[in-house]
């Protein structure tokens, strides 16, 4: 069973047991965290896509660490200007380990409304009116003009 989270403004595909470096969260080393944002849950059979979220679904996972990622360097130059920059910045993170997925309810699936399809009948009726509107424009267009005679 897998679900896909999101948050910190990104998203993340989960399994039980998972260890994911998400964006900071404000909490300590041990505690649970909920995230209720589940766009999609899968168990293996059929899978559940919110619209956006799906309903009643939430995965909980412990944090194990607040870290820092790698550092990251910006060079920037501007040529024959003798102008460059270099910076580096190290985002905050916070790695969880995922215990458990709750499902949300699943979805009853509801009988599609298909259109019947119009009589025999009337769909000759309707035929034979158009030829016949056909016709009419035809021989109305084919009228003798007074120059040619």
């Amino acid at each position: 069973m897998y679900a896909v989270i999101k948050t910190g403004g990104k998203q993340y595909k989960v399994a039980e047991g998972d260890v994911v470096r998400v964006e900071k969260l404000a909490l300590d080393a041990g505690q649970v965290v909920a995230f209720d944002e589940v766009l999609m849950l899968d168990d293996g059979k059929a899978a559940q896509v919110g619209s956006p979220n799906v309903a009643g679904a939430s995965v909980k996972a412990t944090v194990l660490e607040q870290a820092r990622a790698e550092k990251i360097i910006i060079f920037k130059k501007r040529r024959r200007q003798n102008s460059r920059r270099k910076n580096g910045h190290r985002q905050d993170i916070t790695v969880v380990r995922v215990t458990e997925i709750l499902g949300g309810a699943a979805k009853k699936k509801t009988p599609s409304k298909k259109v019947a399809a119009p009589k025999q009948e009337e769909a000759q009726e309707t035929s034979g009116k158009a030829q016949a509107d056909a016709k009419s424009k035809k021989s109305a267009g084919e009228k003798k003009s007074p120059m040619k005679e």
